[in-house]
């Protein structure tokens, strides 16, 4: 349990800081609002039309499925890292994993969201 302490510490350091910077934020920032304040702005002209754009939905599953296939590498790195002192044990254990991902995968590519049109 102590090789975790020094994870535990950063955890606890890096809360600090983030809830100490909204504090200190809350405590002395500004807060007077104005319409000026409150008007978006983009740099320095008047915006024309509405303020919000629609997206098409292909962008999120791109972004849906970049997260999922980018935190396999938190799995993968440690795992191959690991692998020679794994042996055929790891390499078993980590196969369910993968296939889940291929076939995933491949599930994506037959219904065209990998498709940019």
């Amino acid at each position: 349990m102590v090789e975790y302490l020094p994870i535990l510490v950063v955890l606890l350091v890096s809360a600090a800081v983030g809830i100490g910077a909204w504090v200190a934020a809350s405590i002395f920032g500004p807060r007077h609002r104005s319409a000026v304040k409150d008007a978006p702005f983009e740099c320095g002209n008047p915006s024309y039309g509405t303020q919000g754009k629609r997206y098409s939905i292909k962008y999120f599953m791109v972004a849906i499925l970049f997260l999922i296939f980018d935190l396999e590498v938190v799995y993968f790195f440690p795992w191959s890292v690991l692998l020679r002192k794994l042996s055929w044990y790891g390499f078993a254990v980590m196969l369910p994993f993968l296939a889940v991902l291929i076939v995933g995968l491949v599930y994506e590519w037959r219904k065209g969201a990998l498709e940019w049109e």
